[in-house]
């Protein structure tokens, strides 16, 4: 099996009134924290979140940001929207598919992949999309799962993947195969949730 939109428009239909509930509140809350205090954002900059789900980063922006979500799914697109207004942000939320040009080309000083990479079903497009959006010298936060770089797939990480698939993530996708062919510097790189197979990154187009 491979991820596909309509397959992810099905999967996170069914995930979206429990998604805040059962997964981000118990485990994910920690690293979307943590991803936003390293991009370090700054009053009077505009951020670009792809894969803005449910909108669980959305009160993490500080006050005085331009916020522009983008997401695949109209259900966790209502549920961000119930997040909104926000005292002193401006946040636009717009469905899309964050692997097509939605925006202008270097409109964001800075950018957010939150749990995004692993779940398009091209996480390499989602990124060049991504970058092409930011600004020359913006920043861009990744906060998800990652296989490996330096050893093979194990036969259970493949045979766990295809379960995995069904709940619309990949987790055999090594961070270095989504970014060839794109350029950037990185500027931070630390391990995050489950004994660093989640990382949270840091990088300067």
């Amino acid at each position: 099996m491979k991820l596909t939109n309509a397959w992810n428009r099905l999967v996170y239909r069914l995930w979206s009134p429990i998604y805040d509930g059962l997964f981000d509140r118990f485990f994910a809350s920690p690293g979307r924290k943590r991803a936003l205090q390293v991009l370090n954002l700054q009053p009077g900059e505009r951020v670009f979140l792809v894969g803005v789900g449910t909108g669980a980063d959305l009160p993490l922006l500080p006050a005085g940001v331009e916020a522009v979500g983008i997401d695949l799914s109209p259900d966790m697109l209502s549920k961000a929207r119930l997040r909104l207004p926000l005292p002193d942000r401006l946040v636009t939320l717009v469905q899309g598919d964050a692997q097509l040009p939605l925006v202008a080309p270097a409109s964001f000083e800075a950018a957010v992949l939150n749990l995004i990479l692993s779940v398009a079903p091209d996480g390499a497009a989602c990124l060049r999309e991504t970058l092409r959006a930011l600004k020359p010298g913006g920043r861009l936060v990744i906060f998800d799962k990652f296989a490996p770089e330096r050893s093979s797939l194990s036969p259970v990480r493949r045979l766990l993947n295809q379960v995995t698939l069904l709940f619309g993530t990949d987790i055999t996708r090594r961070f270095s195969d989504l970014a060839a062919g794109s350029t950037f510097r990185v500027l931070h790189a630390e391990p995050s949730l489950l004994r660093g197979a989640y990382r949270i990154m840091l990088i300067e187009k």
